[in-house]
């Protein structure tokens, strides 16, 4: 893909000084600046960087003005960040819009495909399954029977989709991830071996929600695990049967959930958290990395942290005796010995 600066300048709603013709086709940070590269600037830390960069074109605040010299084209615009992530989206967008059915796919006869969307190579739908308009189906991804996939969705490569799940609009799924396999229930029996519980239940994943790398949910026993609107999950996540989780909520990589919990709206949860199964967690908790969830949280708005969890400032109060625990427990000793 190759843009002159002046037609970036219009997508942005911009200006150009310099060279309006010049041409550019890839972006780069402006330390790490080249030919032909666009970059911006607005953090002014990185201000000394201008006036080096080999960049061909740097994105500006419309009232930056250069202290010396400058070799580079400047686009000025009203918020050099904000133009600049609109211009990686409308990249991506450019980059991931394919069309079109590989003649290497396996799809039933009962499946129905939408207007333009994009099926890979290797990939496995089948029966009665539903792909949406401008959906997005990446090579070797698996759809299971009577599955749903909404339309402008996107299932990066090796994405597994099990039987009866339900996939909302606008979603992005990443390599790797599982969708509808079993929740972990088996019943312990009298001779100290397990009886599997079957898993027939499905999971519905709501529109807006992006869903990392190998992160894996599971489908409900009974019922459906539920995936609620704007919910973004890291990789590397386990949400366990019958699980759900609220609108917007925010989940960082390694969190394990385990099953019934009910996780509130507009929640923020750590990295490494781990939250045992049956619990109530209210909407706008936030619950720090590493902390172990083992009682409801009924309060909105709770912050929380350590395992097991409690509120954070008695935890950070706690953590300061923690810290001088040492010394504490010499002059305990002091004061026995006179």
């Amino acid at each position: 893909m190759e843009f002159t600066a002046q037609k970036i300048a219009e997508l942005l709603k911009g200006e150009v000084e310099g060279n309006q013709n010049v041409k550019l086709n890839k972006l780069s940070k402006i330390e790490e600046g080249e030919e032909g590269s666009l970059s911006f600037l607005a953090n002014p830390k990185y201000k000394k960087f201008i006036y080096s960069t080999l960049a061909s074109a740097v994105i500006v605040a419309k009232t930056f003005k250069p202290e010396k010299p400058i070799n580079t084209t400047l686009i000025k615009v009203d918020d050099p960040y904000t133009a600049f992530a609109q211009l990686l989206e409308f990249y991506n967008q450019i980059k991931l819009n394919k069309t079109g059915i590989s003649k290497m796919a396996s799809i039933a006869d009962s499946a129905k495909i939408g207007i333009d969307a994009y099926i890979g190579d290797f990939v496995s739908i089948g029966e009665n399954v539903i792909i949406g308009d401008n959906a997005k189906i990446y090579p070797q991804t698996y759809i299971g029977d009577n599955v749903k996939v909404g339309e402008h969705t996107t299932l990066f490569a090796g994405v597994k989709i099990y039987s009866e799940c339900v996939i909302g609009k606008n979603c992005t799924i990443h390599a790797g991830v599982v969708i509808g396999s079993d929740g972990f229930g088996f019943a312990p029996q009298s001779d100290n071996n397990y009886k599997k519980i079957a898993q027939i239940g499905n999971v519905i994943i709501e529109d807006n929600v992006e869903i990392g790398s190998n992160t894996t949910i599971d489908r409900a026993t009974l019922g459906s695990t539920i995936i609620r609107k704007g919910v973004k999950l890291d990789n590397l996540i386990q949400i366990a049967h019958n699980v759900e989780i609220g609108e917007n909520t925010v989940i960082a990589s390694q969190t394990g959930v385990s099953g019934s919990t009910k996780i509130g709206k507009n929640c923020m949860i750590g990295g490494q958290v781990g939250i045992i199964g049956h619990l109530i967690i209210a909407d706008e908790v936030k619950i720090a990395a590493q902390s172990g969830l083992s009682k409801n949280i009924l309060k909105k708005g709770s912050i929380v942290q350590g395992s097991p969890a409690f509120e954070v400032k008695k935890y950070m109060h706690s953590y300061i005796h923690f810290r001088n625990l040492g010394n504490i427990v010499e002059r305990i000793e002091k004061l026995e010995n006179k």
